[in-house]
């Protein structure tokens, strides 16, 4: 079992949050769906939850709804937590290296931070 938690800037601001409230309510049931997919099953599909390539350790959380395709990115955290720290609506085929780099240096802030 895993638990996802959200990373928070040091300010205090939660993007993940902030993305999942811009959200319909369907769009927002999908993506807690597949949240609670990754939660709760020990080998989940590559089609919800898969490593990055070439990436510092990111993670990626895929979400689709009624056409709109999401992404939330993280890392692992010790064996048994998932911190998403990144969330957009992808558009192109690939995901977007600035999406990227984003997560991978919020994923050293709170590495730091937790030291």
């Amino acid at each position: 079992m895993r638990e996802i938690l959200f990373y928070r800037t040091k300010s205090g601001a939660c993007p993940v949050e902030e993305f999942l409230d811009s959200l319909t309510g369907q769009q927002a049931q999908k993506v807690t769906w597949v949240l609670r997919l990754v939660e709760e099953i020990d080998r989940v599909p590559a089609q919800y939850f898969k490593k990055l390539v070439n990436t510092d350790g990111i993670w990626e959380i895929r979400a689709e709804s009624g056409g709109d395709v999401f992404r939330l990115l993280g890392f692992l955290h010790g064996t048994r937590f998932v911190v998403l720290n990144h969330a957009f609506r992808k558009k192109t085929q690939k995901t977007p290296q600035a999406d990227i780099r984003l997560a991978e240096q919020r994923k050293t802030e709170y590495l730091r931070r937790q030291e």
